[in-house]
């Protein structure tokens, strides 16, 4: 079984998973400027924008056709 999405799936999907990556960067400079930072939760938001941007690039990487020269 394909678990890839078709490109209208994976379009809809890239486009939430930079709103939430822009919002996770967001709320990061907020939590830092909020003094006294947490830093384990500043750990955790950190960690799941890198999940993110992992997921980004694997869905890039499935509308951008490999092309051979």
């Amino acid at each position: 079984m394909d678990d890839r999405l078709d490109d209208g799936e994976a379009i809809a999907r890239l486009n939430l998973l930079r709103i939430e990556h822009r919002d996770l960067d967001a709320a990061i400079v907020a939590l830092a400027a909020g003094g006294g930072p947490d830093q384990l939760q500043m750990m955790r938001l950190k960690k799941r924008k890198l999940r993110l941007r992992d997921e980004i690039a694997a869905l890039e990487d499935q509308l951008i056709p490999d092309i051979i020269a």
